[in-house]
C-alpha cells in the first residue's frame, strides 16, 4: 500500500537524530549521553556497554508525501483542497485559519506558494499518552499529527484528514527543542 515507515533513533535529550553525519556515533556529541539504554549495573564509560541494548529514544516517521498523493487522488478530495481560496465567505469574521493574520503573513512572505491554491497548508499537533493505561509505567508515546488547513472547517478536523506523521517513543516527553525531530518532515515550501 506504500505505507512504509522509517525508524530513527534520537538522543534522549533531543539534541540530535542518529542519522546522516551522526549515524556512526554511539554517544551524543552535544550532551555526551549514550545512544543506547545503559543498565544501572553497567559502567557508562565503557564503549562496549554503550553499544548494546535498545535505543534511548525512537522516532517512527511515516512519509507523508505518498499519503497525500493517495488521499487526494480522489477528485472530490481534490476540490476540497481549494476551498480556502474558492469556497470561503470573506465577511471579515474569523471562521477558518485562512482568515487569520498568520495565514495572510505567509501569503505576503511566500508569494509563489500563495499563488497556487492547491498548495497544502498544515498545522502540527503533538500530545503524549501512556500506551499501557497504567500510571506506574514510565514509558510514553507522543503522536505527531498534521492537520490539513486547506479544507473546509467541517472537514479538516475529521479523522480521515488528520495525518499521523511521527510517533516518538521514550521514557520522557520530547524536549522544548522540537526542531530536531521536525527535521524528518520534508520541507514543504
Amino acid at each position: 500500500m506504500g505505507m512504509e515507515y522509517q525508524k530513527i533513533h534520537a538522543c534522549s535529550n533531543d539534541c540530535i537524530l542518529y542519522r546522516h553525519e551522526f549515524e556512526e556515533m554511539h554517544k551524543c556529541p552535544r550532551c555526551g549521553v549514550s545512544w543506547y539504554k545503559v543498565k544501572d549495573n553497567d559502567e557508562c564509560s565503557s564503549d562496549e556497554n554503550s553499544k548494546k541494548g535498545p535505543p534511548e529514544k525512537v522516532l517512527w516517521y511515516l512519509p507523508i508525501i505518498p499519503r497525500f498523493k493517495r488521499l487526494f487522488a480522489n477528485g472530490d478530495n481534490e476540490k476540497d483542497l481549494t476551498w480556502h481560496a474558492n469556497g470561503r465567505n470573506y465577511d471579515g469574521m474569523l471562521r477558518h485559519p485562512a482568515d487569520s493574520s498568520q495565514w495572510k503573513k505567509i501569503d505576503r512572505l511566500y508569494l509563489d506558494f500563495s499563488k497556487e491554491a492547491r498548495n497544502i497548508r498544515l498545522g502540527l499537533a503533538i500530545d503524549g499518552m501512556n500506551p499501557y493505561g497504567s500510571l506506574s509505567t514510565q514509558h510514553s508515546s507522543w503522536p505527531v499529527l498534521l492537520v490539513i488547513y486547506n479544507l473546509p472547517p467541517w472537514l479538516y478536523m475529521k479523522k480521515k484528514y488528520m495525518v499521523l506523521s511521527m510517533m516518538i517513543s521514550s521514557l520522557r516527553q520530547p524536549g522544548n527543542d522540537s526542531d530536531v525531530w521536525k527535521q524528518c518532515l520534508p520541507r514543504l515550501f
